[in-house]
């Protein structure tokens, strides 16, 4: 996990779902697939979209304890990072 030079990690987004109640999932991972972060938002508020990437703090992340998992953020974050500006909308 590389931090930027201002202490923070850039994450690619990896996975969106929806659910019933009208709140969006976004799950943001680093490129190694090795952490992530997971927000929940109302979809009403994303009416500005979602970026590629997002830029946070090495303390807000959470451990992707799931090999499979880790193999499946690392590629997203790969496509990611390969057809998208970070702060590009998607």
């Amino acid at each position: 996990m590389s931090e930027n030079g201002d202490g923070t990690v850039r994450l690619w987004l990896v996975e969106r779902d929806y659910d019933s109640r009208n709140l969006v999932t976004l799950v943001y991972a680093t490129p190694d697939g090795e952490r992530y972060l997971r927000q929940e938002r109302s979809a009403h508020l994303l009416k500005d979209g979602v970026t590629a990437a997002v830029d946070t703090a090495p303390s807000d992340l959470t451990v992707v304890d799931d090999e499979e998992t880790r193999e499946r953020y690392a590629a997203e974050a790969d496509r990611m990072r390969d057809r998208h500006a970070p702060d590009e909308t998607v």
